[in-house]
């Protein structure tokens, strides 16, 4: 998407060279290789060429700023600017038109190349609401990638996931954790570097990891819910990786110590992106015996085991309701559900 005299507008993917996944098609085509195969989760698939080397070299990285063919992204306070034209979508400015944003504070990032056109990303956090509402009027609206994300084109709702996710990190990120002294970013933003002679200690953009799993006997699986969930919805349990254990054992420690289930095998599914604010999702099929379940109370309310019969007709209201369509966890439920 581009947006020009404050309307959007759908700008021709992939001109120039193409986008690095799509160059990996070819070449494995070439070679006699079956084309890589990624499961479609919402905000994976950002198609950008990151391009390691080349956000290293600073000189590139200040002409690419200076492009007028570069294209920004704007974040405020973890909302993207979002247009609502003819279809809810990116707005993506030429990054000229933001140069005096950026000049006064708003410190650019490199998310990578669209065929050859430079793609940054700028947070405007550290305007005051009315002044950003202004800003975006004239192109659409700050909103919560959340509540959009799964309205949008997919490529498009990634790059604007991976855009919050790091410019979240540069936010919370603006000490150094070794010395206390302030951080400059570098690497064309992939990088903090502390200020301190004596420290100078870099930093790295840093994902939580986190398990998420259906559990299943073969016949039922096991959906819980959080009280501060939308009301009637259910979903997989998860968790987050401790220090010191494998995947695996995350899996099972979860499980028991969620609801008090033992499980026997547990088998890795896919992964997403969930940078609200900073995790990546890890999906696993586990396998348990079927047995009574005891409640973690400090973590869920509910939960309870399910058929597929009994899911195949979720109401989808208050009373009951599956996780959002964007979500993992909807995507390993309706895996299941689709092999029996």
């Amino acid at each position: 998407m581009a947006v020009q005299g404050g309307r959007c507008h759908r700008r021709a993917q992939g001109s120039g060279r193409a986008p690095r996944f799509a160059r990996i098609q070819r070449l494995c085509q070439a070679r006699g290789h079956d084309k890589p195969s990624f499961p479609g989760h919402f905000y994976s698939g950002v198609g950008l060429d990151r391009a390691d080397a080349l956000r290293r070299d600073e000189a590139w990285v200040v002409a690419r700023q200076r492009d007028p063919e570069s294209r920004v992204v704007l974040v405020w306070r973890n909302r993207n600017l979002i247009c609502r034209a003819a279809e809810i979508d990116a707005v993506w400015l030429r990054i000229g038109e933001t140069a005096v944003l950026i000049n006064g504070g708003a410190e650019p990032v490199f998310l990578g190349r669209d065929g050859e056109t430079a793609v940054f990303a700028a947070d405007l956090s550290h305007l005051p609401e009315a002044e950003a509402e202004t800003l975006a009027a004239a192109h659409g609206a700050f909103e919560d990638l959340r509540a959009v994300g799964p309205l949008m084109p997919r490529r498009n709702g990634a790059i604007l996931a991976y855009a919050r996710g790091l410019l979240y990190w540069h936010r919370r990120h603006r000490f150094c954790g070794i010395c206390g002294s302030p951080t400059v970013s570098a690497q064309a933003g992939h990088v903090r570097r502390c200020t301190n002679a004596d420290c100078g200690t870099e930093h790295f953009p840093r994902t939580d990891p986190a398990v998420i799993m259906l559990v299943h006997d073969g016949e039922r699986c096991v959906l819980g819910r959080q009280k501060i969930w939308p009301p009637g919805m259910h979903s997989t349990l998860a968790g987050f990786v401790e220090p010191g254990e494998s995947l695996e054992e995350a899996v099972a420690r979860e499980v028991y110590e969620e609801v008090g289930l033992t499980v026997s095998t547990v088998t890795y599914e896919s992964s997403q992106p969930w940078p609200f604010p900073s995790s990546i999702m890890l999906g696993f099929r586990a396998t348990c015996a079927h047995a009574p379940m005891r409640f973690a109370t400090d973590e869920i309310e509910s939960a309870a085991w399910f058929t597929r019969a009994a899911l195949r007709a979720s109401p989808e209201d208050e009373s009951f309701r599956l996780p959002r369509r964007d979500s993992i966890a909807r995507r390993l439920i309706e895996d299941w559900l689709a092999e029996g």
